[in-house]
């Protein structure tokens, strides 16, 4: 199945879905509970449904699934193991998002839950990925197109801390109406040409049906969003985003094709320590930084087009970055 037919039917099948899904949600009253401390505003989305992430992960292990049957024959699992991953932090995230609408926590798991199996699901992820060659120890340096290696244990500790990190990332982005899946699609539609042009099908098949499902996705989460894809998707997302880039080799892509993400992160990271550095003063008027830009009086649709269009920016400079390796 070509990357176009894929996008094209996952766009189909999300879009579908989702007029059965939204409804659903409703019925089992799955609204999401808006945090006291962010943006006053957002208050009038209290009740929207969560879990709607659900609406692009089946499409897409669907698409997976049935269309790699022939090369799984072959003993390629490689796409597998990416999906399995995104399923893992998917499921992290549905524990999560049960734990706010059903125990009205609106917290969901302790951190210290959240860090364990998410570490979890990295590690067996890592290992499998050594076990089937598709881990090399090294790091590979876009536009130098080189690689240099690392100790296995150095290495081990640092792909972990980048799965963590860039999972709990994504999620971060996740907070006003379409913004992590619109960042999302033109990563994905990345790691499509890239695992094209390395020429695995199998790999190509998991970031195109994604690609599709997310922007079937954004006919319900566009603003006004009729649905949050909650910490289900966008864990999934995380996921789906540090695993294509381990499994084609080269995580440190994610600094340039996850600069979204970085920054949205490296906000948090700043305003809390300097928060605590003096005594209650800040950098940001809030964080995540979108809402620092909400609160200077832009509109969640342009925050949605600018961050949008800088990672479409940023993945067009790491396909000149990568397409020398192939």
């Amino acid at each position: 199945m070509g990357i176009i037919v894929t996008l094209l039917v996952s766009f189909a099948l999300t879009a579908i879905l989702g007029r059965f899904l939204i409804p659903a949600l409703h019925a089992l009253k799955a609204g999401q509970s808006i945090r006291e401390i962010g943006p006053k505003w957002h208050q009038v989305k209290s009740g929207t449904p969560t879990m709607g992430g659900i609406m692009f992960i089946v499409p897409t292990a669907l698409l997976v699934v049935l269309g790699s049957i022939p090369a799984m024959k072959n003993g390629e699992y490689d796409h597998l193991l990416v999906l399995g991953l995104s399923l893992a932090f998917g499921a992290i995230g549905f524990l999560d998002d049960f734990v706010k609408v059903r125990l009205h926590r609106n917290l969901g798991l302790t951190a210290l839950q959240k860090l364990l199996l998410q570490l979890a699901a990295a590690f067996v992820f890592l290992a499998l990925l050594r076990w089937h060659g598709n881990l090399t120890y090294s790091l590979y340096l876009p536009f130098f197109n080189v690689s240099f290696p690392v100790p296995w244990a150095l290495y081990m500790l640092f792909a972990g801390f980048v799965i963590v990190g860039c999972v709990n990332a994504v999620n971060l982005t996740d907070g006003i109406d379409g913004l992590a899946a619109g960042v999302t699609t033109p990563v994905m539609l990345f790691f499509a040409a890239t695992a094209y042009l390395w020429g695995s099908n199998t790999l190509t098949l998991f970031p195109a049906a994604l690609a599709g499902g997310l922007l079937g996705f954004l006919i319900y989460n566009f603003h006004p969003a009729k649905v949050f894809m909650g910490d289900t998707g966008s864990l999934f997302l995380g996921g789906a985003v540090c695993g294509m880039a381990f499994a084609l080799d080269m995580p440190l892509v994610l600094i340039l094709v996850g600069i979204v993400y970085i920054v949205e992160t490296v906000s948090v990271i700043l305003q809390v320590g300097y928060f605590k550095l003096t005594h209650g003063k800040r950098i940001f008027r809030m964080t995540p930084i979108h809402h620092h830009f909400e609160m200077g009086g832009w509109s969640e649709v342009k925050i949605f087009t600018v961050f949008t269009g800088v990672t479409v920016v940023m993945c067009l400079l790491a396909w000149l970055g990568v397409f020398q390796r192939f």
